[in-house]
């Protein structure tokens, strides 16, 4: 079950917010922690068991190490038992046929017997909810949290379903309070209905819409394709995936808040950004700051000179590309960005400074984007076939009856829209009006009391009648976190 289902629109979310408000409050976090677990099984069915599994495992490892800690005793073979039981079922899970696949090409060029793997399913947001376990028992650890005495709660932490299947990843540190005593105000709520719709438009009406094209383009082979379709399904998966994981990010974010949870954001129009180090501080916020505070940090960060800086960025997005998933293409991805976030280091960030910022934009737009091509291409050959044909402006008009059937209106309505709203637009012109209210007189008070009752509606209303036609209609929904 995904949040851009009718299913989950219609019939999920409206009947566990009734069982939760119509619940006492001292059982709301059984109500909500049942629902979430019952999100999770009816996708997955019995791989809840793997999250009943680390709910266990982490809350009896976080009550050890406090344990241990009151008696005087070194913490650190318990935590490393505890990361060592939340990572294997990742491991094996997620990359199991991969390091089998490596290691077969390996005896085949030995021409040895190779081994023969299943392939092994990948149960949905097992990434998600490993590193946040994994946090919960560093903070205990660093004794910058306590245990949590409750299995109930501690099993919400983990298992809490706005953010389960796409994060943001969550620190338990910044939801323990809201987890023990938490309450919704109307606005409060009122601002989770609009932060969840704002973030299903993006994934419907935008993600959706650009996919399509994306999708098609990077499915014919690159070599039969004129350079500027591939330019073009180059930007469209650029467009989709930015709204496609922040749509996401905003729907849990103003789940959160409905159920009385303040998630912190997750991105900050990163597309505007002026070079890769900006981009990693505006995208995909909670995973950057995980791997700087669980990684980079205890490597030594910057502290211990720049040749051993610049390795711990490489190291550190080396892991940040496999996390994303068992492929050589994540790993170059993630390279590719250590690479240049050394090279801004080294002084490519100074010579960028000095430039006009649209050659910083410009420069950053298509370092991200020819980023991407190895994120989404199949394999590492055929991301390779793609970026070079990006150059070839001598390949024959290519006609394809499918691909020109999903350029159509609504394709060029979310393209442009997508565009325009990948820089920070919207915060603008509420500021203006903001500022209509607060500084003008009698008459524009008036007109920004109107407008601030009127806008939200009209905004909630049309996305959600316009996303639920898209969505009845079968339009192109596809789940890109299967593959993380």
């Amino acid at each position: 079950m995904i949040f851009s289902s009718l299913l989950f629109l219609f019939l999920f979310l409206p009947g566990i917010l009734i069982l939760y408000y119509s619940a006492a409050i001292r059982t709301r976090n059984f109500v909500l922690l049942t629902a979430s677990l019952l999100f999770y099984t009816w996708g997955e069915g019995g791989y809840v068991l793997l999250m009943l599994f680390s709910i266990v495992i982490n809350w009896l490892v976080g009550l050890s190490i406090e344990k241990a800690r009151s008696y005087g005793k070194s913490c650190r073979l318990i935590l490393g038992a505890g990361i060592f039981l939340n990572l294997a079922p990742l491991v094996f899970f997620k990359y199991g046929n991969f390091f089998v696949e490596t290691f077969n090409g390996l005896l085949a060029v030995g021409s040895l017997k190779t081994i023969t793997l299943a392939p092994i399913h990948l149960p949905i947001g097992i990434s998600f909810f490993t590193f946040q376990a994994i946090s919960y028992i560093v903070d205990v650890y660093r004794n910058q949290v306590d245990a949590q005495r409750q299995p109930i709660n501690l099993g919400l932490y983990i298992a809490l379903f706005p953010q389960l299947i796409a994060g943001p990843i969550v620190r338990y540190r910044d939801v323990a309070l809201e987890i023990a005593n938490r309450s919704v105000t109307l606005n409060c709520f009122q601002y989770g209905i609009q932060r969840f719709v704002t973030g299903l438009g993006k994934k419907v009406l935008i993600a959706n819409n650009v996919g399509a094209v994306a999708d098609h383009i990077f499915s014919l082979p690159s070599e039969t394709l004129p350079a500027g379709f591939l330019w073009l399904g180059m930007i469209a998966y650029s467009l989709q995936i930015y709204y496609d994981f922040s749509g996401y990010s905003d729907m849990a974010i103003g789940l959160g808040r409905m159920f009385g949870f303040r998630f912190l954001e997750n991105f900050n129009y990163p597309y505007s950004a002026t070079s890769i180090q900006d981009f990693w501080r505006r995208w995909h916020i909670s995973l950057s700051s995980w791997f700087k505070d669980y990684l980079y940090i205890p490597l030594g960060g910057n502290r211990k000179g720049g040749c051993r800086t610049y390795f711990n960025l490489l190291t550190v997005f080396f892991f940040c590309g496999f996390w994303h998933g068992a492929s050589w293409n994540f790993i170059v991805w993630g390279l590719y960005h250590g690479l240049f976030l050394v090279l801004e280091r080294c002084g490519l960030g100074r010579i960028l400074g000095e430039l006009p910022r649209f050659i910083q934009h410009t420069y950053t737009a298509i370092v991200f984007m020819v980023g991407w091509v190895f994120f989404r291409a199949e394999s590492l050959p055929r991301a390779l076939d793609y970026l070079a044909g990006l150059g070839n402006f001598n390949t024959a008009p290519y006609l394809d009856a499918r691909l020109f059937a999903t350029i159509n209106n609504e394709f060029y309505l979310a393209l442009a829209i997508g565009i325009v709203f990948m820089f920070p637009v919207a915060p603008k012109v509420l500021a203006k009006i903001y500022t209509l209210g607060e500084t003008g007189g009698n008459t524009q008070r008036t007109i920004y009391a109107t407008l601030m009752t009127v806008i939200p509606v009209l905004w909630v209303s049309v996305i959600i009648i316009y996303s639920s036609a898209q969505l009845i209609s079968g339009t192109h929904n596809p789940f890109l976190y299967f593959r993380f």
